[in-house]
């Protein structure tokens, strides 16, 4: 649905990683991405070192990347070999290539207890957004950037085009009820009015705060 580029939709639900060994990249207190087929790189110009990333330090987790199914794995790392982790700090994750996971790993984050964070230098955006939801507790600086926009798929170029009742429409709505938004019908529809598919719409805080993502 939310994607990063609206060609990604074709990628469905598909495998992130290609290699034998997903962990080979990890290291003390570093859970890298794993290896990625290349036609990420030849057709859409994605490198393995774009993917998510957690650097742990302390009880934090510096979280850098685009999301995939391999962040179901590195939070799975994160969740059993690092518990004393509390937050992950959301440096730059500018989107998705797999929503379906993404919603995977945000309720990991979630049923583990984990805040999330944002610096006045933070960006999350799309995907990214939906995951800076997860936090048990969510905390953004001013100055921080969250990004929103509407979804797509193959058959749906915008979702906002869709009647108000239209079951596609309940996933989301479903996702930000289970993390506690004030509002999440308000939200979701917030979200994909704000820009399009193609587009980006970031948040002023009086709009941060007025659907809960982070307090004054």
């Amino acid at each position: 649905m939310k994607k990063i580029l609206l060609l990604l939709v074709l990628l469905g639900t598909m495998a992130i990683s290609s290699c034998s060994d997903p962990n080979q990249y990890d290291t003390e207190n570093y859970i890298g991405p794993a290896d990625i087929p290349s036609y990420y790189t030849e057709e859409f110009d994605i490198i393995r070192e774009d993917m998510s990333t957690f650097i742990i330090e302390a009880d934090t987790a510096k979280m850098i990347g685009y999301i995939s199914a391999d962040t179901i794995r590195q939070v799975e790392t994160l969740t059993t070999n690092y518990p004393d982790v509390k937050t992950i700090q959301m440096v730059d994750v500018g989107g998705s290539l797999d929503d379906e996971s993404n919603l995977i790993a945000c309720r990991m984050v979630r049923e583990a207890g984990i805040a999330t964070y944002l610096a006045a230098d933070g960006h999350v955006a799309s995907g990214g957004t939906d995951f800076f939801c997860a936090g048990i507790t969510r905390t953004a600086e001013e100055g921080a950037q969250i990004g929103v926009h509407s979804w797509a798929d193959d058959t749906i170029t915008n979702a906002a085009l869709l009647p108000i009742d239209d079951p596609n429409h309940q996933t989301y709505i479903d996702y930000y009820t289970e993390m506690n938004l004030p509002d999440p019908e308000g939200f979701y529809f917030f979200t994909i009015r704000a820009a399009e598919a193609e587009g980006m719409h970031y948040m002023s805080r009086e709009e941060l705060i007025a659907y809960g993502l982070t307090e004054e």
